[in-house]
Parts: structure tokens; C-alpha cells; sequence
């Protein structure tokens, strides 16, 4: 008899911490895709502001068409990716695309004086922090989460529940320029 509630009460404690596991897992989940869609909720901001800032540019620097034409397809390929991965290299792209398209303000100075385009720029540049900081906070939801489901007791039941790795939010190509030390010449 004594037996029989020893082995019951090994089962109980076993499907305690199955359930205590998958709560948790399911938790660090939402939170996981809580933090994707803040993170989306700041690309669609700079996905709007993206054609202001092209018509602005249009009109100083309408013979700079390449340069525009390729913001506007990094714009539609970013709007169309799905999941953090292709997200990612969607907006890298686009990153680039609008580096080159900022940086067209240097060569006229009509538009880098124009107030609609310094307007944007600062907008854009706003984003940009609000990005990143989405970006970290996604990063961390990830790395709970993949922590979460490779920690014991929760490692044992994960992938029977379904839990699985998730991507972070890479910098890609970028990643080299952002880790690289500024440099200072005289």
C-alpha cells in the first residue's frame, strides 16, 4: 500500500512540473511575440514615413532614381517578410537603401536645408533609437524563452509540448560596423 502512494505521489509531482513547465514555456512565448509585435509596430512607422521621405528627396535630387528606386523596393520587400528572420534581412536591406538615401543630403545642400527633409531625417532618426531598443527588448524575450525550454525540469517536457528554438532579431552584415570601435583621425 505504502508502495502505491509513493508511486502516486512521484506522479503527481511529475505532472506538477509538467504543467509548472509548460505555463512557464507558454508565458516566455507570448512575451516572445509580444516583443515581435512592438518591434513590427515600429518598422510599419518607418515603413510609413519611408515615401514622405522619398518624394522630399525626389524633388532635389530626381536624377539620383536608382538610389530611390531601391529604397522603395528594400520598403516593399521589408513590408512583405514574415517571422524575425526574414524580417531581419528585409530590414537590413532597407537599412542600407536609406543610409545611401540620407546620404544623398550631403551631395545638395538645398535639400539638406530643407526644413520637410530635416523634419523626416529626425523622425527617421527617431525610429531608428526606438527600433534598436525594440530590438534588444525582442532579443532578451528570445534568449529567456530559449533559455527556458533548455533548463531543467522544462528541457524534459518542451518538445513534447511543441517548444522550440526561436531566431533572434540579427544585425546581419551590419553586425561587423556595429561591433567595430569608432575611429578617431587628426
Amino acid at each position: 500500500m505504502s508502495t502505491g502512494w509513493i508511486v502516486l505521489g512521484v506522479i503527481v509531482v511529475l505532472v506538477f512540473l509538467a504543467f509548472s513547465a509548460y505555463n512557464r514555456l507558454v508565458a516566455l512565448g507570448q512575451r516572445v511575440g509580444q516583443a515581435f509585435a512592438d518591434v513590427d509596430v515600429q518598422l510599419k512607422q518607418r515603413h510609413d514615413l519611408i515615401p514622405n521621405l522619398v518624394e522630399t528627396v525626389k524633388g532635389y535630387a530626381s536624377h539620383e532614381r536608382g538610389t530611390l528606386d531601391d529604397v522603395i523596393k528594400a520598403r516593399n520587400s521589408a513590408m512583405s517578410a514574415q517571422g524575425p528572420a526574414q524580417v531581419s534581412a528585409a530590414e537590413n536591406q532597407l537599412s542600407g537603401a536609406l543610409g545611401r538615401l540620407i546620404a544623398l543630403s550631403e551631395a545638395y545642400p538645398d535639400l539638406k536645408a530643407n526644413a520637410n527633409f530635416q523634419q523626416l531625417a529626425s523622425e527617421l532618426s527617431d525610429l531608428e533609437n526606438k527600433i534598436a531598443a525594440s530590438r534588444r527588448f525582442f532579443n532578451n524575450a528570445v534568449q529567456e524563452y530559449n533559455t527556458g525550454i533548455q533548463q531543467m525540469p522544462a528541457a524534459l517536457f518542451a518538445g513534447m509540448f511543441g517548444f522550440t528554438k526561436k531566431d533572434f532579431f540579427d544585425l546581419g552584415a551590419s553586425r561587423t560596423e556595429v561591433e567595430a570601435a569608432p575611429q578617431v583621425k587628426f
